[in-house]
Parts: structure tokens; C-alpha cells; sequence
């Protein structure tokens, strides 16, 4: 298929939004909208620097050397509230758009691990212990009759380093949202449990950035939004899966057609793949916050769901017209 010509909007230099992001799926919409041509036809050029965990990614944001970020939702709430896993404070993060799978995040165990008592005496691998999928794991834990002293948590890292160190056989799991679980099951991996035994529904991924920065930008937000929701719709059209699989392939550390092809069918499956059109769950983020608002630390009275979302910016971009 022929690139997507750039429009009137794109007439002018580009102007260039930096996103720092963890590795892997989550990604893909934003290599086929520079691929398509679709940032630049919204007059923004996409750089994107890969984080190897949390702690990093919000520093650099709070610091200004990265303009947005695709990060769990909790990472948004917990740095707005000072509830991160080092005193980096973000007073004006805001989710702008939903940015991945609503498949639920799943912990994945060595092949002998099989119940929850099999965990006690063992560590398992986390990003950081007071943020993101850390606090899912605590509750999951909790609930497989295991408390704090039972096991322990080893900081390693982002996800693709905790689906190396598990491959590794250096803790006995990990929770993994899709592709990853998905590929530790085909090779002998054990789905112990799912978020769902905890919670009815979660935000994953979304796109955050600093409020002021972004009113001061707000072309560049709107413009990165609507490249990435049109991205996912491109992505979703049957018609385009062989070059949807292409793109994964040039771009993606997950070598293989396999693993292009398993990751798509998760990714972009109708019932529980990407968010069309940035839209978030808001119950996802509701229960998010009851996780957060149990487990995090300080404890700390926290805001409304749309408190840490401004919806203005995703309105503006899905009026656009289409390219």
C-alpha cells in the first residue's frame, strides 16, 4: 500500500515531541505511524527513546527530556501524588489517551510452579515495588493466602527483562500483560493467575504528559494523538495485517513471524486489543485507584478518576478531519 500523503496540516516543519517508552507492542502503532506517514501528516515528527524501567522513564519526564510518555496508568497517579518509587513528584501529569491491549495482566511461574503455596519462600521479579503492576501482584498474592514475609519481590526491571530473567529461571514469576504472557505459556511457562481474581477491570498503558508543557504544545499532543489513533485503526483493518506484520518485524526486538503473528492476534483483537480511538476504561482507572489507594504509600486521600485525565486534548484530535 502507498504511504498516506501528508497534508496541509503537515505544509509546515514538523515539529518534533519526544516519547519515552518501554519496549515491545505498546509501540507498534507508534512504527507504523512513522512509517505511514501518519505523525507527519498531523505536522509532528516522533522520536521515541526506550526507558528500562519506571523510575527512569518519570525522571526524564519530570525533568523535561522527554515530552510524553506510554506508561501504566498507576505510574500517572502515583508520581502526581508523590507516591512513586523515588521522591520525583509530577503535580501536572495527566493521561491524554488509552494506549494499549485491555487484555489483564497475568502472573506467569516457572512450568512447576502450579498453586500459590508453591510461591511461598520465593522471590518474584517486579519493575519496582510501589508502582505499576507491583501493586496488582501484592493484591494477587494476598488473596492466594500469601502475605508480606511469605515471599520475596526483586526489583529487575521492565517487562522484557523480567520475560529475560524468567526465561533464565532466576525467579520463580512475574506478571506480564500480552504479547509476553502469551509467549512464556507456548514455551512451557505457567498463567498461575490473572488480574481478574483482584479486579473487574484495569487501566494498562496510557499516553501521560505534564499538563503545562502540553498546553504549551498543544498542536504537538494532538497531533501525536490522532497519528497514533489513526495507527490503530490501520492497524485493526484485516486488509493490512500482512504489512502490520512487516512493520513488527523491521521494528521489534520479538524476532519472527510467529511471534508477529501472536502478538497481532492479542493486540489487535476486537474484543480485548487496543482502545480504538484513545478511549479510556473508566472503570479501569477506578479500580486502579482502589489498588493504589490500599496499597500505596504515603497513604494519601486521592482524587476522582478524571483527575488525572484531561479528556480536552483527545476530544480535539479525534475532530480532526481524516487524512
Amino acid at each position: 500500500m502507498s504511504r498516506i500523503p501528508i497534508g496541509p496540516a503537515a505544509s509546515a516543519a514538523a515539529k518534533p515531541v519526544n516519547v519515552i517508552s518501554f519496549p515491545g507492542g505498546p509501540n507498534w502503532p507508534i512504527w507504523v505511524a512513522q512509517e505511514r506517514g501518519l505523525f507527519s501528516g498531523r505536522g509532528v515528527t516522533v522520536e521515541v527513546a526506550a526507558t528500562p524501567g519506571s523510575v527512569f522513564q518519570w525522571t526524564r519526564l519530570a525533568m523535561g527530556y522527554s515530552n510524553l510518555a506510554i506508561t501504566l496508568m498507576d505510574n500517572v497517579i502515583a508520581y502526581r501524588e508523590g507516591q512513586g518509587e523515588v521522591p520525583v513528584q509530577v503535580p501536572d501529569a495527566v493521561a491524554v489517551m488509552a494506549a494499549d491491549s485491555r487484555v489483564m495482566a497475568a502472573l506467569v511461574t516457572l512450568p512447576e510452579i502450579q498453586s500459590y503455596s508453591a510461591l511461598r519462600g520465593r522471590t518474584l521479579s517486579i519493575d519496582v515495588a510501589a508502582t505499576g503492576f507491583a501493586l496488582l501482584l501484592v493484591a494477587m498474592l494476598e488473596r492466594g493466602g500469601l502475605g508480606n514475609g511469605d515471599y520475596e519481590l526483586v526489583r529487575v526491571g521492565g517487562m522484557a527483562d523480567r520475560f529475560e530473567a524468567l526465561k533464565r529461571r532466576e525467579h520463580a514469576g512475574a506478571m506480564f500483560s500480552a504479547p509476553f504472557a502469551g509467549r512464556l505459556k507456548d514455551i512451557g511457562f505457567n498463567i498461575l493467575d490473572t488480574g481478574k481474581s483482584v479486579v473487574d477491570a484495569y487501566q494498562n498503558h496510557v499516553v501521560a504528559v505534564r499538563r503545562g508543557w502540553a498546553e504549551r504544545n498543544r498542536a504537538q499532543v494532538v497531533g501525536f494523538i490522532r497519528g497514533f489513533s489513526d495507527a490503530v485503526e490501520w492497524l485493526y483493518d484485516p486488509a493490512n495485517r500482512a504489512e502490520a506484520l512487516a512493520i513488527f518485524e523491521r521494528n521489534s526486538s520479538q524476532r519472527g513471524a510467529d511471534a508477529a503473528a501472536n502478538a497481532y492476534a492479542v493486540l489487535f483483537d476486537a474484543e480485548q486489543g487496543f482502545a480504538r480511538k484513545g478511549a479510556f476504561d473508566a472503570e479501569g482507572i477506578r479500580q486502579v485507584l482502589a489498588l493504589r489507594a490500599r496499597y500505596g504509600t504515603p497513604q494519601k486521600q486521592l482524587g476522582e478518576a478524571g483527575t488525572y485525565c484531561d479528556l480536552g486534548f483527545l476530544e480535539q484530535a479525534m475532530a480532526l478531519p481524516s487524512p
